[in-house]
């Protein structure tokens, strides 16, 4: 609904579109309370929805009109046109709104955050929640965010044909740090953190369904998305504490999701690049295979290998020294492992406390000491506090 009034109305007044939906939310808690849940929620929304909006910049332009001196930027004529909130229009709305809020001249934390607030209608809590932050923080990120809307006199369309290959590469950047603030984030929320990837996941599939954008990268992040959402359920233990990949119940993973990244993967092979994306779902796609065979071992690390290669990360450094500790033994990792040096990095003398073990106890116990003092949240140092009392059995 956001979407689709600052559209009509022009992305200068999305805050007072967010305003008018939320008195839309709050009518709704009210009279349902007191009448019942009505038969069309949904069409019970849109209809206030449209009332609102057509009152409030009906009553700002006869004030324009009764104090002609105070001259408020609006585009009354909007008000004529008719509110679409039709399936299709809401799409085209969401769409466009994407790449508004991922124009390059909004800073990449802030377009996260306008992502999760005005495509993904997640609450200010939520957002700083996930971000370890507080409201007052996130307020002045937003409001920052819109000014530079504002500003930019950034519009709510589709960019140029010759340009929309480019700035996809921003909207799958962002939708990319949105699923992951999800499946990594350590947050003890566990309804948000599955929330704010089932949220990517819809906004990714959302782009294949819009020809100019269903581009091999955007499927390939697709299938990234879904292997890595089939194993959410499996992750964490009622006491949300993290469940190893070895010891996780096949049986929780969701084939359906499964399916669909193969079925994006084999989408996201047409066309002659490679992006970071096709070799991330790659790696996921063999993490969906639980047998523990040699060709997956040596599939993964030659997955990591192309990736250092085009996108070199620390982290994708230190994965890459885990596939080659599977597939080619400690002793080949450790030398890897020696040369990253990552001091601050828990996974790093996590990592490197699982090499020397077996070879020199005493280190490997010394890199999981280092590992639990560095470790940010209770779950990593459970797991770390685990690893040493089994080294010392």
């Amino acid at each position: 609904m956001v979407a689709v009034i600052s559209k009509l109305y022009g992305l200068q007044h999305i805050e007072i579109a967010e305003d008018l939906v939320s008195e839309t939310f709050l009518t709704a808690t009210e009279t349902w309370a007191q009448k019942g849940v009505p038969a069309n929620p949904t069409a019970w929304l849109y209809a206030v929805a449209k009332q609102k909006t057509l009152y409030h910049f009906r009553r700002k332009k006869i004030f324009e009109k009764i104090i002609p001196q105070i001259k408020v930027s609006a585009d009354t004529t909007a008000e004529t046109k008719e509110m679409d909130f039709s399936t299709e229009n809401i799409k085209d709305s969401q769409l466009e709104m994407m790449f508004a809020i991922c124009d390059p001249a909004i800073a990449s934390e802030a377009q996260i955050a306008l992502a999760l607030r005005v495509l993904c209608g997640f609450g200010i809590e939520e957002i700083a929640e996930a971000f370890f932050s507080n409201k007052e923080t996130i307020n002045k990120r937003l409001f920052r965010a819109k000014e530079k809307l504002r500003a930019e006199k950034v519009q709510l369309e589709m960019p140029p044909e010759n340009e929309i290959n480019i700035r996809l590469d921003n909207v799958l950047h962002i939708i990319y740090l949105l699923f992951n603030e999800g499946y990594h984030s350590a947050t003890q929320n566990q309804i948000l953190r599955k929330d704010f990837c089932k949220e990517a996941l819809r906004l990714g599939l959302m782009l294949t369904e819009y020809s100019k954008t269903n581009l091999p990268k955007t499927s390939a992040l697709v299938a990234l998305m879904s292997f890595h959402a089939s194993r959410l359920e499996a992750r964490r233990d009622d006491r949300d504490d993290i469940i190893l990949y070895e010891e996780q119940d096949e049986n929780l993973w969701d084939q359906d999701l499964i399916e669909q990244g193969i079925y994006f993967l084999n989408l996201s092979a047409q066309g002659d690049i490679l992006s970071s994306y096709h070799l991330e779902a790659g790696i996921a796609f063999w993490n969906c295979q639980k047998e523990d065979t040699k060709e997956k071992r040596e599939a993964i690390l030659h997955h990591y290998n192309l990736l250092l290669e085009i996108n070199y990360s620390p982290g994708v450094a230190l994965n890459r020294v885990y596939a080659l500790y599977k597939a080619r033994g400690k002793e080949m990792a450790l030398a890897e492992a020696e040369k990253l040096y990552l001091p601050n990095n828990h996974f790093y003398f996590t990592l490197l406390g699982e090499l020397y073990q077996g070879i020199d106890d005493e280190k490997a116990r010394a890199n999981f000491e280092k590992a639990f003092s560095l470790a940010k949240t209770e779950s990593e140092k459970q797991l770390i506090k685990l690893k040493i009392k089994n080294l010392l059995k």
